[in-house]
């Protein structure tokens, strides 16, 4: 149980990443488009 728990977790934690840095890809383009 405790694995699947911390598996969890580890899947919230990438998704949280790979948002992060999907929103930072777009500012960075929408900066770069607004030049």
């Amino acid at each position: 149980m405790m694995g699947y728990g911390a598996g969890m977790g580890f899947g919230y934690v990438w998704m949280f990443l790979i948002g992060l840095l999907v929103v930072l890809a777009i500012i960075a383009l929408i900066k770069y488009i607004a030049k």
